[in-house]
């Protein structure tokens, strides 16, 4: 009779025992001593094994305790966890330790509370600082936390669950339009960096270019101003003999002014005494009617070559000092407008000159107001009217 009930006392037995470890479990604790792990309801046990250790912490302890890696991971570790900790056992003990020596200074701080509304305020100062973990793990845990201060703080801390989360889904939305706005910007800067490309090596053959034919402009150009013997030659020869020509039309022409104007009843003037080796011929009878230009700067623009010397002949013989300048032909064109500051009168053969010193000698004129005469002929003849125009 004995051995067929020995199993039900067995069972009533491990049941009262049970019975027992569940009553000293759920127990309150003793007044003036902090509450463990265990010892918190359900919602903050979760809410403190959430926000009061990290994630990767709760792995080390939980391997630590296992002596393995657990096979859990995320919310299933969590809330395997959360179920080992509604009891005493070695994985609560070890994770009631990880938080003691993970918040000390928290619970250092909330122990000078020594009412319930101290507590409270000293929570909401955490709060408002941002040290939630350890601020939540310290009030749960503190003896002089009540029911309406611990659903107070959960509630409040689920609020802030729920902003923060909020918050998450938003940053999310914006992290994730701005990488959609960054490959756009990143396939316009490829298309940009291959335009400059393009555009690069485009400017590098036009440069190319432009070098090679700069290169073949200016073997051109040496080639041009390489001094030739012949041409050297060729060239004096035919100065030589447009000379001779100009000295021969200088002397028909003044026969013929001479033959066609009346010697007038004037005082011939002494010519002055031609220098010596000089070959031009002597001056007609016509320069003896020349007025006196009383030492006046005589600017002469343009004329033959070879008549020159007879241009200066006629303009000293009448009391002038004789300035000449070839009209952009030889000289230099920059010295034509100081030479024209020089000068009192100005006769310009228009048919030997440039036309930029043309229009440089009748623009000056005109500003200055200074006797200018244009001589369309180039002649001694011509010479001599205009001296009589200009002095007259």
């Amino acid at each position: 009779m004995l051995r067929p009930e020995l199993p039900q006392n067995l069972a009533r037995a491990v049941a009262r025992v049970q019975r027992r470890r569940a009553a000293v479990d759920t127990a309150e604790p003793p007044a003036g001593r902090r509450r463990r792990l265990w010892e918190l309801p359900p919602r903050a046990l979760d809410m403190v094994l959430g926000i009061g250790l990290p994630h990767e912490a709760l792995r080390r302890v939980a391997r630590r305790v296992l002596r393995a890696e657990p096979r859990a991971h995320g919310h299933e570790l969590h809330a395997g966890l959360v179920a080992e900790c509604r009891r005493r056992g070695p994985m609560a003990e070890a994770l009631q330790e990880a938080l003691e020596r993970q918040h000390a200074g928290a619970q250092r701080q909330a122990a000078d509370a020594g009412t319930a509304e101290a507590l409270a305020a000293w929570w909401q100062a955490q709060t408002a600082s941002g040290e939630l973990p350890g601020a939540l793990w310290a009030v749960l845990s503190h003896p002089r936390c009540t029911e309406t201060l611990q659903q107070r703080v959960l509630g409040e801390v689920q609020m802030l669950q729920f902003q923060a989360g909020q918050a998450a889904r938003v940053e999310l939305a914006r992290f994730e339009a701005l990488i959609d706005e960054n490959a756009v910007l990143g396939r316009a800067l490829a298309a940009a960096q291959q335009r400059c490309v393009q555009l690069g090596a485009e400017h590098e053959r036009e440069r190319a270019a432009w070098q090679a034919e700069s290169a073949a402009l200016r073997g051109r150009l040496a080639a041009l101003a390489a001094p030739r013997p012949e041409r050297s030659e060729a060239a004096a020869a035919d100065a030589q003999r447009l000379a001779r020509q100009a000295a021969r039309i200088e002397v028909l022409e003044r026969a013929l002014a001479a033959a066609q104007q009346p010697a007038p009843p004037l005082r011939p003037a002494v010519p002055a005494a031609p220098e010596a080796g000089s070959t031009a011929p002597p001056l007609p009878l016509a320069v003896t009617t020349a007025p006196t230009l009383d030492q006046r700067n005589v600017l002469c623009v343009g004329g033959r070559t070879g008549i020159v010397p007879v241009y200066r002949r006629l303009v000293e013989a009448s009391g002038g000092r004789f300035l000449h300048h070839d009209g952009g032909e030889e000289d230099k064109l920059g010295a034509l407008d100081a030479t024209l500051a020089a000068a009192d009168l100005v006769i310009c053969q228009a048919g030997c000159v440039s036309h930029n010193a043309y229009w440089r000698v009748k623009d000056h004129c005109k500003r200055t107001g200074k006797r200018c005469v244009f001589v369309e002929t180039p002649s001694a003849a011509g010479l001599q009217r205009a001296l009589a125009q200009i002095g007259g």
